[in-house]
C-alpha cells in the first residue's frame, strides 16, 4: 500500500453542454441546459424525442476517419477526452514509466451504436456483410485498450460496468489500484453513446425518461415535484491519477486530491431503489471512513440526483442517514439538471465538476427545482451557483441493479 497522496493532474471532457473541461464548466455554472431535441436519428415516431447530444462533436478532429470508421461512438469520445486530460496533465509514457501507467475505463452498456446497426446488415444484407471489426467495437473494455495502444500504458488495464455507477467505480478502482502499488498512474474515466433508437425506446419502456418534449430545458428536474424521469444523455470523461510523487517529480500541477472511495450493493431490486436509502447511505459512510472524515467536514455533494420519482427521495433519505444534522448544512447540487444522464459516463464527468468546484470555489446549481418536493427538503442550490470556500466534495452515483458508489476529493493546496 502506497502512503503517499494521490492526486488528479488532468480532466478532460465530452458532453451535452461543452467539448472540453473549460466549455463545459462556464455553461454548467451558467445553468445553461444541454437537453434538446434528438438529432442523431429520426425520434418523431418514439414517446420520448429529448436528449443530451454532445453536439458539434466530430471524431476527424481527434483521429484519422480510418480509425474513426472502426470506433464507436463511445470510443470516439474517449479518444477525445484522453488527448485533453494527457495534454494538461503532461503525462508522457515511454519504456521506462510505461508498466507504471495503468487504464481502467468503464461504460455502461459499450457499443450499442454499432451494436445495432450491425444487427441490421445481418437481417438486411446476411452474415457475410457483418463486420469483421464488429467484436472490437462494442465490448466495454474497448476504450482502455484503444488509450494502451495510443499511450504505451502497460501497466493493469480493464474495462468496468456497474449500470449508472461505472464512472464512479473506474476512477474508484483506479485510486485503489495505486493504493496497492500496482502503478503509479492511472488514465481512468467512463463513457456512454447510448442515445440511440434502441436506447432510447428501452428506458422509456422501463418508464424511467421525462416525456417533457415541448420544453427541453426544463425536462430534467431533480428534486422537483414536477419531475417525470431522467434525459439520456451522451459523452464521458477522463481523469489522469497519479502518485504525488510521481507527479510532481516530472512538474506536473496536481488539481485535486482523491481521498477516499466506497462501493456497496443494495441487493434489492432489479431496477428500482431501495426506498430507505441504506445501501446508499452506507455506502457514503464508508467512503469517509476510509478517508479519515467526518461527515462535517464535507464541503459540497454532487448528487446521483437523476430526476426519477422514486431515486431522488432515496437519495435525499440516504444523505440524512450517513450525514446526520450536517445534511442540512451541506449544500448539494444535481448537476443533470443541466446536462441530463451519461449513464455510465455520468459519474466521470462529476468527478470532473466535483474537482472543478473545488478549484473554483464555485458550487454549480441544480436547475429546474421551481417546486421543491416536500421529501426533497435538502439545500439542492437552486437556479443559481453559489461561491464559497470548500475543502471536500462528495459525489454520489447510484446504478439500476443497487449499484451504489462514492468518491471524495480534497482541494489541494
Amino acid at each position: 500500500m502506497t502512503s503517499q497522496s494521490i492526486v488528479v493532474t488532468g480532466m478532460g471532457v465530452i458532453s451535452p453542454i461543452g467539448l472540453d473541461v473549460t466549455s463545459m464548466w462556464q455553461n454548467l455554472v451558467a445553468g445553461r441546459s444541454g437537453i434538446g431535441p434528438i438529432t442523431l436519428f429520426d425520434a418523431s415516431d418514439m414517446d420520448v424525442q429529448i436528449a443530451g447530444e454532445a453536439h458539434g462533436f466530430e471524431p476527424t478532429d481527434y483521429m484519422p476517419a480510418k480509425d474513426a470508421r472502426r470506433a464507436d461512438r463511445f470510443t470516439q469520445f474517449a479518444i477525445a477526452a484522453l488527448d485533453q486530460a494527457m495534454g494538461q496533465a503532461g503525462l508522457l509514457i515511454d519504456d521506462h514509466n510505461g508498466t507504471d501507467v495503468g487504464v481502467i475505463v468503464g461504460s455502461g452498456v459499450g457499443g450499442i451504436w454499432t451494436y445495432s446497426r450491425q444487427f441490421d446488415v445481418l437481417r438486411n444484407k446476411g452474415p457475410r456483410r457483418v463486420s469483421p471489426f464488429l467484436v472490437p467495437m462494442i465490448t466495454v473494455d474497448v476504450p482502455a485498450v484503444q488509450i494502451a495502444l495510443r499511450t504505451g500504458a502497460r501497466g493493469p488495464n480493464l474495462g468496468v460496468a456497474s449500470a449508472c455507477a461505472t464512472g464512479s467505480d473506474a476512477i474508484g478502482q483506479a485510486y485503489e489500484t495505486i493504493r496497492r502499488g500496482h502503478a503509479r498512474a492511472m488514465i481512468t474515466g467512463s463513457f456512454e453513446a447510448a442515445v440511440t433508437p434502441i436506447g432510447v425506446a428501452t428506458f422509456d419502456r422501463m418508464r424511467a425518461l421525462s416525456r417533457r418534449n415541448d420544453d427541453p430545458p426544463a425536462a430534467s428536474r431533480p428534486f422537483d415535484a414536477g419531475r417525470d424521469g431522467f434525459v439520456m444523455s451522451e459523452g464521458g470523461a477522463i481523469l489522469i491519477l497519479e502518485e504525488l510523487d510521481f507527479a510532481l517529480a516530472r512538474g506536473a500541477q496536481p488539481l485535486a486530491e482523491v481521498i477516499g472511495y466506497a462501493a456497496t450493493s443494495d441487493a434489492i431490486h432489479v431496477a428500482a431503489p431501495d426506498a430507505e436509502g441504506s445501501g446508499a447511505a452506507q455506502c457514503m459512510s464508508l467512503a469517509m471512513r476510509r478517508a479519515g472524515i467526518g461527515p462535517d467536514q464535507v464541503s459540497y455533494i454532487n448528487a446521483h440526483g437523476t430526476g426519477t420519482p422514486a431515486g431522488d427521495p432515496a437519495e435525499t433519505e440516504a444523505l440524512k442517514q450517513s450525514l446526520g444534522e450536517h445534511a442540512y448544512q451541506v449544500p448539494v447540487s444535481a448537476t443533470k439538471s443541466v446536462t441530463g444522464h451519461l449513464i455510465g459516463g455520468a459519474g466521470a464527468l462529476e468527478a470532473v465538476i466535483c474537482v472543478q468546484a473545488l478549484r473554483t470555489g464555485t458550487i454549480p446549481p441544480t436547475i429546474n427545482l421551481d417546486e421543491p418536493d416536500p421529501a426533497c427538503d435538502l439545500d439542492y442550490v437552486p437556479h443559481q451557483a453559489r461561491h464559497g470556500a470548500l475543502e471536500v466534495a462528495l459525489s454520489n452515483s447510484f446504478g439500476f441493479g443497487g449499484h451504489n458508489a462514492s468518491l471524495l476529493f480534497r482541494a489541494y493546496r
